[in-house]
């Protein structure tokens, strides 16, 4: 009898499709200033936003000087191992993983965060690491804003994903 009960009280009310995104919201954490580094929490960013996601990326460390005005054309490959620590080397990899990027068609970095800011992804600075490295809220590019990592996680908390990309 209760269960009838339970089904007569729902009768007419729609119920919320726990797939869809429309309600979601998520946090990428980006703490590298590295090309391999900087796409992942992009292009993440950027999908979410087009699935009706909220979606942010918090910029810490040196993932920070990505969002610096001019910082994301600096964004190099460093091979790992020994081949990084090769003198030259970062430049040659950079240069043959951009040619790649771009022979895939995937978007610029220039061009993902540029896309980005357009779908509304909120793009966050963390305050200790302005701190840490002396930088001013002129240094970034239009559109960041700078947040206590308790700020942080305080809006973490309520999304229903976070990563560390």
């Amino acid at each position: 009898m209760a269960q009838k009960k339970k089904v007569v009280e729902n009768a007419g009310k729609e119920k919320a499709d726990p797939t869809s995104c429309e309600t979601k919201s998520c946090n990428f954490i980006c703490s590298r200033d590295t090309l391999d580094g900087a796409y992942p929490a992009l292009i993440l960013a950027v999908n979410a936003r087009r699935l009706g996601m909220e979606a942010g990326i918090f910029y810490t460390f040196m993932g920070v000087r990505l969002i610096l005005k001019d910082g994301i054309r600096k964004a190099q490959y460093i091979p790992p191992g020994f081949m990084g620590a090769i003198p030259g080397m970062a430049a040659v990899a950079t240069k043959m993983m951009r040619k790649q990027i771009d022979e895939a068609g995937i978007p610029s970095l220039e061009e993902l965060l540029e896309m980005a800011q357009l779908e509304g992804v909120k793009l966050v600075a963390c305050k200790m690491t302005i701190d840490m490295m002396k930088l001013k809220e002129e240094d970034f590019i239009e559109g960041v804003e700078i947040q206590t990592a308790e700020d942080f996680l305080k809006h973490a908390v309520t999304c229903q994903i976070n990563l560390f990309t």
